[in-house]
């Protein structure tokens, strides 16, 4: 391994998919079944697995094709964005199930730690990820924090490269989706469903997030991972 590598801890901040995975319409949003099992007759002895599952699910990232009609898809976003140093605004405290992340909030992060600068991920910590395992309470009749349309609006006035949260999204449906709007209207990404977003400084950390590949695609699942000195 590369000497700099080493000078970094690696963070994952992706949840596991499994059947019990909080889905956006509450069923079952992911299958993983048995399809061989070490077969002793068998000249090939492997042990494989067949997958079923909506697109977004888990830890995912969306495509400004998602919303926007004849937008970039993930397989037209650039790779360099996937790598960026990011911030994290934790509101955790503050949080609550009707909370939205507002622009005085945003004032009180660049306060603390200096006006946000182009070309970073913004993660929006509020705690929500304490409930993964508890997907009825983590769908809450899709009631969970997240942020405001000002908020969104500075955000993409500080020109940054995509915006993350730890809750199924950063638009409650009551809303009509502004911020998924507004970001990928912007050509931007957005990553749902973050874990482990507390273990993350506020400011000095990058992320990696790696989109599967698939053609075409609007959404899919990824694997972020947080590097911090």
């Amino acid at each position: 391994m590369n000497k700099n590598f080493k000078d970094f801890t690696l963070i994952d901040l992706t949840h596991p998919l499994s059947s019990s995975s909080p889905s956006w319409d509450g069923g079952c949003g992911f299958l993983h079944s048995l399809r061989g099992d070490y077969d002793p007759l068998s000249p090939f002895k492997f042990r494989t697995y067949d997958i079923t599952m909506q697109a977004g699910m888990g830890t995912h990232m969306d495509a400004p094709a998602h919303c926007i009609p004849g937008a970039k898809t993930l397989t037209d976003l650039d790779i360099n964005d996937f790598l960026a140093p990011c911030l994290v605004i934790d509101v955790s405290r503050q949080a609550h199930e009707r909370f939205s992340l507002s622009a005085a909030d945003i004032e009180v992060f660049e306060e603390d730690n200096g006006r946000i600068p182009p070309e970073h991920f913004v993660i929006v910590y509020t705690g929500w990820d304490h409930y993964w395992s508890e997907p009825i309470k983590y769908r809450n009749n899709h009631v969970f924090p997240n942020i405001s349309q000002e908020a969104a609006e500075i955000l993409l006035e500080r020109q940054i490269v995509g915006v993350g949260i730890d809750t199924l999204s950063p638009d409650r449906p009551e809303d009509g989706f502004p911020v998924h709007n507004l970001i990928l209207g912007a050509g931007k990404y957005i990553v749902e469903n973050i874990a482990n977003a507390s273990k993350l400084p506020p400011i000095g950390a990058y992320t990696f997030a790696l989109p599967m590949k698939i053609q075409d695609s609007t959404e899919a699942p990824i694997r972020l991972v947080g590097f911090i000195r």
